[in-house]
């Protein structure tokens, strides 16, 4: 059965079917015109992503039915468009729940003057059609021994709602960071961007080092400048420790001179003097694209170990492809560089075997003096996702991979670019 009254966050993530039952996408977002008198506001539509992972709007009057686990369509034609947050609308999950209010309601004596936060919005359709937020479930403070208790009142009994004061910064980011547990990095920096600036920022905020870089390092070079540029200084440093080195010095880069030194000087030794040696080189160079921290091995490791570190899930599959072998020390830059193995010689080879005894000595090394362009062909001729950059003397000093070529090639703004859909593109 249909229903008529229904929560906001139990819509998240629901399926969004055509009329034929064609599956269009998920609800990540309930869209609503907040006003200024603190009356009702109504519902304008949803934010629904679709399969290619961009979001479009889906107006509340193409809904038909609201029901247990599924959304149901009048029309299975919608705008392929990417959702653009109008003036005047707010988002009922990024914006509005996880707001500090005050609820002004005779019945409940106890929560007079009291500071609470919103936890859920409650929408019921009305007879003309139209779909009114109607109720608010807050929650308080946890209080010692206590379990903190749920409220659902009338909108028009909760202060701290108008526009102005939603804009307020501060607001607790509990319930985005919910939605994004489990989510790729690349897709958290997608919904990132499409988060009015002040909840962007508050996200980072809210974010550990580890995850912010991890987002970091997946959006466009001008809002990774602008999203530090918003962090405290010595929060920024440890951001770019998490990083990766060639990400942190990319990044580095876009600053100007004095401020990148002053965050390198924040930054523990270790991990600011290997953003500092890429720094050395031309951004658009193989010096310039690699990581300094490839899988390195000595030549009396057993394929057995190798392994183990490909296992490493933390490596793209573009590193964990090759290994290289060298004479010690095996921090980059490193000992003579002897060769490379490539994985799936190592899953042909047995266990206890050395690596020394099957290197690929054959496969020509990159120069980090080497333009993007030798390196785009160097990867095409030699079928290679992954290749080590040796210096003169025959030292490693780190592996290009496809991914930080690909980064290179594409047009600046390529995330901006709309992708052309399966049923006749935006």
């Amino acid at each position: 059965m249909a229903a008529t009254r229904v929560y906001v966050a139990r819509l998240a993530g629901l399926a969004v079917l055509g009329p034929d039952g064609e599956s269009i996408g998920r609800i990540r977002d309930v869209v609503v015109a907040v006003r200024s008198d603190r009356q009702q506001p109504r519902v304008h539509g949803l934010v629904v992503e679709l399969p290619t992972r961009r979001r479009i709007f889906v107006p509340i009057l193409r809904v038909t039915a609201i029901e247990p686990g599924v959304v149901t369509l009048n029309t299975g034609t919608v705008s392929l468009r990417r959702f653009t947050q109008r003036p005047g609308e707010m988002l009922a999950l990024a914006q509005i729940v996880d707001s500090v209010v005050r609820v002004e309601d005779p019945d409940l004596p106890d929560l007079a003057g009291v500071d609470v936060h919103v936890i859920d919005l409650g929408m019921e359709q009305t007879r003309s059609r139209d779909w009114l937020v109607t109720r608010v479930a807050v929650r308080g403070h946890r209080r010692l021994g206590r379990r903190r208790t749920v409220h659902v009142v009338d909108w028009i009994m909760v202060s701290g709602l108008t526009p102005n004061e939603i804009d307020r910064p501060g607001q607790d980011v509990t319930q985005l960071l919910e939605q994004f547990e489990g989510m790729r990095a690349a897709d958290v920096a997608q919904q990132l961007r499409e988060l009015p600036e002040k909840r962007r920022i508050e996200v980072a905020v809210a974010l550990d080092d580890e995850r912010l870089a991890d987002v970091v390092q997946e959006l466009p070079d001008d809002e990774q400048v602008e999203l530090l540029s918003h962090l405290e200084v010595r929060r920024a440093a440890d951001v770019l420790e998490a990083m990766d080195p060639d990400d942190a010095a990319d990044l580095l880069g876009e600053l100007p001179e004095g401020e990148a030194e002053s965050l390198l000087a924040l930054m523990d030794p270790q991990e600011s003097e290997p953003v500092r040696r890429l720094l050395e080189h031309s951004p658009y160079s193989a010096g310039g694209l690699m990581t300094p921290k490839p899988i390195i091995l000595t030549p009396a490791t057993t394929v057995a170990e190798a392994l183990a570190r490909v296992r490493n899930p933390d490596l793209t599959p573009a590193l964990a492809s090759m290994v290289f072998v060298v004479r010690p020390p095996t921090a980059t830059p490193t000992g003579r560089y002897l060769g490379s193995v490539h994985i799936q010689q190592l899953l042909r080879e047995p266990p206890a075997h050395l690596v020394g005894g099957i290197l690929d000595t054959d496969l020509s090394p990159l120069r980090p003096e080497l333009p993007l362009a030798a390196v785009t062909r160097y990867f095409a001729t030699y079928n290679l996702v992954c290749g080590p950059v040796v210096d003169e003397e025959n030292h490693l000093l780190g592996a290009v991979s496809v991914d930080d070529v690909l980064d290179h090639l594409l047009p600046e703004d390529w995330r901006d670019q709309q992708e052309t859909d399966e049923r006749g593109g935006a």
